[in-house]
């Protein structure tokens, strides 16, 4: 009987529908050209090189990558974040070291090496481009905020 009814249901909805054809300027879209257009794709953004660690832009955001990767290899092989990044090497190349929960399995055992959970960098950061923000964004940190207070 539940069939039915829902059978019923979508069918009366198509047909009032198909009377009642919406046109484009009732649509709400984030669309800037016609669909039958193919738009001028925007200019890449600069990559930031400043080696400065920027601020985080919302709590437990991944730190921003303050450096050019360009061609930089990271696969099943080769992790060239590494060379820098890595317990072992941070006293001669002066780069941070990798949070310890890189080295944590899911299960939260310490691990001798990078766990394999955490070896694509990529996935979490990003390289600081100039790119202009999207949307307006008016996060305030929470020791601005503590300090705002006293």
């Amino acid at each position: 009987m539940k069939w039915l009814i829902t059978l019923t249901t979508l069918f009366l909805s198509f047909f009032v529908l198909a009377a009642n054809p919406v046109s484009d300027q009732d649509l709400a879209t984030l669309r800037h050209f016609a669909l039958d257009e193919q738009p001028q794709p925007p200019m890449m953004s600069k990559t930031l090189n400043t080696d400065r660690i920027p601020s985080r832009n919302y709590p437990m955001q991944p730190p921003l990558i303050p450096h050019k990767i360009d061609n930089y290899q990271v696969d099943l092989k080769v992790n060239k974040c590494m060379s820098c990044h890595a317990r072992s090497r941070v006293e001669e190349t002066q780069a941070r070291m990798i949070s310890v929960t890189h080295y944590m399995d899911r299960d939260g055992n310490f691990l001798a090496e990078l766990s394999p959970r955490r070896y694509f960098c990529q996935q979490c950061h990003v390289v600081q481009t100039d790119a202009k923000p999207l949307v307006h964004n008016n996060f305030t940190d929470l020791d601005t905020i503590i300090g705002q207070e006293k």
